[in-house]
């Protein structure tokens, strides 16, 4: 009989724990937050749930034998974490299969095949003082429907673990699995690596890519060695570079001035050794989004005499007069042999959906407009959903009920989602309802070759429309949901608001009407006072036209007159607010991005406090 007096785990905590948050995929939280207790919790509780619900697993093996597929990135803090989910999957009763890190579409890809739900480590893109979880069901990604059941489950064995007696705990008063209750890792299983790669090898031709030189960054994205390696099966150079231990957040769907410098750089200096480069490309930190970079050779530099040589004597020469920062400006502009130019993750599923020949196209309502654009042309129907792999593949679902093959969806961040199966020569490409980054970079580089165009000239065929995409880091996310309260309508089926000369309508997210009101309606004068709270911030004086529309179906997303966009929206699962911009030119879209980001009275810190004000 336990003595009553003694402490319980809870009782015994040095620390205050803080409940992981779900976001838009999985679990993520800073590394102090997720201590073994809560690893443990997050993983035993998703396993109760997904068994009751029969998505644990697609076979009869028992429970003894059925082997959970495990993998995780390369931040520093991965490999504490995979013990905690190890040990939570030994405690419910099952044994675990370790694949290693290793991409996470290369684990879901494998479990899928197993039938078996499967966990991955990673905090993707955001910083290394954070990491998280992502649990997938037997059938694929745990979905949105799925979401209130697991909290539950999690919190129940929180519970549980809370109110266990300190001595008989399996944690310490750090949350952390005391001394000898840590499992070793059994041997990494080569398996799962192994089929990523003959899923493309099947499909893409070994001579497809034969001529072109990519540079592949490696820097410490978990695919660093695996995807070079796909890359050469299809027949490219591969030239590796940036290799490193240390984490670098890089977000593939804003990425910065400062890592595109990086990458000329590196462009540069493997252009000396290596020759023409045509094409930099990357991953974010868990590689299952895609970093595409052409390379753009310039005309040579057309010197006045073959003694004007150096640097110096060409900014004298042909520069005289200039202001010093004008003529570094136009000497590097000159000088730099190549140029690169980013493809936004928006663009390149464009560009991957046709070369695949979908039939049916999902993605975030963030996307550029060119996606609505250039698949009407074509008349395949486009789907607008919520910002998150959840939400992209219900609609792929929605889109296979109804007969459509294939069905494809992507989001800003380039990760691909492939939702059927799709015959290429004598192989199949399988489905992968899951964020995939080689996918999209095979398909640019195959379209390129095979139409005989450089990646510029390739993406310049695409609708004129530009994006960009920035956010301000540890917003606090209470004010992010003041902000998205106070432009949300009160009716829970409106998405769309349209402001036209003579009333306000309302319209759902398939854009039918629910209602419409005149100007003199009170209802009308209220969300007409929304749309010049926003213009008191988007001014013509900074460029904007009028506020015709506003969407509210993931964040705020408003539509000008003169064809600019900006939508805001909060991280589902960081202190994160983001904008993004979408605009006729590449300079307005930067500069609307700009704008917003700008500290401390840019758009979106005045937004708040606009908003607070109202």
């Amino acid at each position: 009989m336990t003595d009553q007096t003694e402490p319980t785990l809870l009782q015994s905590l040095d620390y205050q724990p803080v409940a992981s948050r779900f976001g838009t995929s999985g679990v993520r939280a800073l590394v102090k937050d997720l201590t073994d207790l809560e690893v443990f919790s997050l993983t035993l509780g998703a396993i109760r749930y997904l068994t009751s619900t029969a998505k644990l697993r697609a076979n009869d093996l028992p429970a003894s034998q059925l082997q959970i597929p495990l993998a995780g990135d390369l931040r520093l803090s991965t490999d504490r974490l995979l013990r905690a989910t190890a040990r939570a999957i030994l405690d419910a009763g099952h044994g675990v299969d370790y694949l290693g890190k290793l991409p996470t579409p290369a684990l879901t890809f494998y479990a899928l095949q197993q039938g078996i739900a499967s966990f991955m480590i990673t905090g993707s893109h955001i910083p290394a003082d954070r990491n998280g979880q992502k649990a997938n069901r037997c059938d694929g990604e745990v979905m949105k429907s799925d979401e209130k059941g697991i909290v539950a489950a999690v919190e129940a064995v929180r519970q549980e673990e809370y109110g266990r007696p300190f001595k008989e705990s399996p944690f310490d008063e750090h949350g952390m699995l005391k001394v000898g209750e840590q499992p070793e890792l059994p041997p990494v299983n080569a398996k799962a690596e192994q089929m990523y790669i003959e899923r493309y090898r099947n499909v893409f031709p070994s001579d497809g890519l034969n001529g072109q030189r990519i540079v592949f960054y490696q820097y410490a994205a978990v695919g660093r060695d695996l995807l070079p390696r796909i890359l050469s099966n299809a027949g490219a150079e591969v030239v590796p570079a940036g290799r490193s231990d240390a984490f670098v957040p890089i977000d593939t769907e804003a990425i910065s001035q400062q890592h595109l410098r990086m990458l000329l750089a590196l462009a540069l200096e493997k252009r000396k050794l290596h020759g023409r480069i045509d094409a930099v490309v990357s991953t974010d930190g868990d590689s299952d989004r895609p970093l595409v970079v052409g390379v753009e050779e310039k005309p040579p530099l057309r010197r006045i005499t073959d003694r004007i040589g150096g640097g110096i004597a060409f900014m004298k020469t042909v520069l005289g007069g200039q202001s010093p920062t004008v003529a570094r400006e136009l000497f590097d502009r000159h000088a730099v042999p190549i140029t690169l130019r980013f493809f936004p993750g928006d663009l390149l599923g464009i560009v991957v959906a046709d070369y695949l020949k979908a039939d049916a196209v999902s993605i975030p309502i963030s996307a550029n407009p060119a996606v609505d654009d250039y698949f009407a042309r074509k008349s395949t129907p486009v789907r607008k959903t919520r910002i998150g792999s959840p939400y992209v593949i219900q609609a792929m679902q929605e889109a296979l009920h109804e007969g459509y093959r294939p069905v494809v969806s992507w989001e800003a961040n380039g990760g691909f989602l492939l939702g059927s199966d799709i015959p290429r020569g004598s192989g199949t490409l399988k489905a992968l309802p899951s964020r995939d980054a080689i996918l999209p970079i095979l398909c640019v580089l195959h379209a390129a070759a095979e139409k005989s165009k450089t990646l510029s000239e390739l993406f310049d065929t695409l609708p004129k429309w530009f994006g960009a995409a920035g956010l301000i880091d540890d917003f606090p996310q209470e004010t992010s949901q003041a902000i998205l309260d106070y432009f949300r309508p009160v009716e829970e089926e409106v998405h769309w608001s349209e402001f036209g000369a003579e009333e306000v309508v309302l319209r759902d997210v398939n854009q039918t009407i629910v209602v419409q009101w005149p100007n003199d309606d009170p209802r009308a004068q209220a969300m007409r006072q929304k749309r010049e709270t926003l213009e008191k911030l988007f001014t013509p004086k900074q460029g904007f036209g009028q506020v015709t529309r506003i969407n509210t179906q993931d964040g705020i997303r408003c539509y000008f007159s003169n064809d600019n966009i900006a939508h805001i929206r909060p991280s589902g699962n960081a202190p994160q607010l983001r904008i993004y911009a979408q605009a006729r030119t590449q300079e307005r879209a930067d500069a609307i991005v700009v704008m917003g980001v700008a500290e401390p009275d840019g758009l979106l810190r005045s937004l708040a406090r606009l908003v607070e004000e109202a």
